[in-house]
């Protein structure tokens, strides 16, 4: 990028509303990158210059280093965290931007930099774990919530969390549902294979302990089980062996990643999408199995019942039984599969990323 471009982008990011936090971005996004990525799409680059480390053709982006991202590993963590307090503020003030925007709970502290951060969920305080990070959850993280000047909540279970466990006024919390990308996920009235979709990382909260043992009553043996997320050296050899052990390993596919057409082609064969998580901020997969045209088999947990609504099976994530039997259902019962379906179809007028990115921008202007 020349030095003439670069001048001009400053310039126009001088006159803008917010910086977008894009450090999270990355070459393979899972789910905050994912929200982030398809965000930024929506929002005006005039209101809000992205901050952009992939240096993409978006109008009005400003570079920054590449080394930040989540898929790099720890190290990449720890870098993001650094700069974040040590860069970021010089970036910010530089641009003259009133706000700094974050789509996760990151922001400089004590550098007098006015922020609007995305709370998610606050899975790891309801379930800590002793690890590198568990001290950036406890205390970092709830720093930058307090801090902020706003905080987007992607559900209204988040919301009342941030309240009930973190103190943060209510005032201060703007419910912004999240969207779906209409582009990369439509139905594509391509014929149902033989296969369960279970889309996400392999964290316990997930509940992946739960539906291999559910997925083992399910007799049919051409019936299989695909797990598509990002691989962890703590868990998966872990569920690996799970499924060796109740007699299902050959009927269990892992795939660390897909790109966005090969999701789109998963989506629209695999019987139905399986979220039985323990708890959910959102649940984007759900939504995104119900944007082509999937049923989706969800927990009763956390946010999926007021995403998914009654545009899927509602199921207690600690029953495997009751998980089984909505498998069950979804293979047999043809008028139920269409139901849901239908069902979807109305669902999917709530959630829209043009919407979330108005009601952000709003937000930003009335600051």
């Amino acid at each position: 990028m020349s030095d003439c471009l670069v001048q001009i982008r400053w310039r126009e990011a001088q006159l803008s509303l917010a910086l977008f936090n894009g450090s999270y971005l990355g070459s393979k996004p899972t789910g905050i990158g994912v929200v982030a990525r398809d965000l930024i799409r929506e929002l005006d680059p005039l209101m809000v210059p992205l901050l952009d480390p992939l240096k993409g053709s978006r109008p009005g982006s400003i570079p920054i280093r590449n080394d930040l991202m989540p898929e790099l590993g720890m190290k990449a963590h720890l870098r993001r965290l650094i700069w974040t307090q040590t860069k970021l503020p010089k970036i910010v003030r530089k641009a003259g931007s009133p706000i700094l925007l974050s789509p996760l709970p990151e922001a400089p502290l004590l550098k007098g930099i006015r922020s609007v951060v995305i709370a998610h969920d606050l899975l790891p305080l309801r379930y800590p774990k002793i690890e590198p990070l568990l001290l950036y959850h406890l205390s970092y993280v709830p720093l930058v919530l307090n801090s902020a000047r706003k905080v987007l909540c992607n559900s209204e279970a988040t919301a009342r969390e941030l309240n009930g466990v973190l103190g943060i006024p209510a005032k201060k919390l703007i419910k912004i549902p999240l969207g779906f990308d209409r582009v990369n996920l439509r139905p594509l009235s391509l014929e149902r294979k033989p296969f369960f979709l279970v889309l996400g990382r392999h964290n316990p909260h997930k509940n992946i302990f739960g539906i291999l043992k559910a997925f083992s009553q399910i007799k049919e043996k051409d019936m299989q089980i695909w797990f598509v997320g990002p691989h962890d050296r703590r868990y998966t050899p872990r569920l690996k062996k799970c499924s060796e052990e109740l007699g299902i390993s050959r009927r269990c596919k892992w795939i660390p990643w897909v790109t966005d057409e090969e999701k789109l082609r998963l989506l629209n064969t695999c019987q139905a999408l399986l979220i039985a998580s323990f708890w959910e901020g959102f649940g984007l997969p759900a939504l995104e199995a119900i944007a082509c045209q999937t049923p989706v088999i969800a927990s009763n947990a956390g946010a999926l019942p007021e995403v998914v609504g009654d545009a899927g099976m509602l199921v207690d994530p600690k029953n495997a039984e009751e998980i089984a039997t909505a498998m069950r259902l979804m293979l047999l019962d043809q008028s139920l599969r269409l139901n849901i379906i239908a069902n979807g179809a109305k669902r999917l007028k709530v959630y829209s990323w043009e919407k979330s990115a108005r009601v952000i921008e709003s937000v930003l202007e009335d600051l």
